[in-house]
């Protein structure tokens, strides 16, 4: 039997594909979604009470953004990138002239941030949304 015989018989690990959607647990829906509107600058394409939970979900071109919003509450703790779960939630710009383009939409709609960080791996912006979830935009690197 030659390698390329036994390679051919072994079953073969899928090709992970890309994320298509992010859900963020949300308090209060009457805040967030017109916050996520403005920053996504597009209406919702879903707002559907699956009975558990609520979510309203945006497109953001092959991706989608859901909030969700649970009919018992959630645990009223202040988010912390340091707990288990989610850090931040990134979404990505072409480059750094669309990044600073960015910073002045977020001023214009008063979404205060922390201005852009520069390193060598691609330049950030960071902010939050009205319930303290972290949430960037991210270019690569100048050429």
């Amino acid at each position: 039997m030659t390698m390329t015989d036994a390679a051919a018989g072994r079953p073969t690990t899928p090709t992970l594909g890309a994320i298509t959607h992010v859900a963020l647990t949300v308090r209060d829906l009457d805040v967030s979604v017109p916050f996520y509107r403005e920053l996504v600058g597009a209406d919702p394409v879903l707002d559907e009470d699956t009975g558990p939970f609520r979510h309203v979900v945006f497109a953001m071109g092959d991706t989608l953004l859901g909030l969700h919003v649970f009919p018992e509450g959630i645990e009223d703790v202040a988010h912390t990138p340091r707990r288990r779960g989610l850090d931040h939630v990134s979404f990505g710009c072409a480059d750094r002239s669309e990044l600073v383009a960015w910073e002045r939409r977020l001023d214009e709609i008063g979404i205060e941030h922390g201005g852009i960080v520069d390193a060598h791996y691609g330049s950030g912006l960071s902010f939050k949304d009205p319930d303290g979830l972290p949430l960037e935009l991210f270019c690569p690197p100048s050429a």
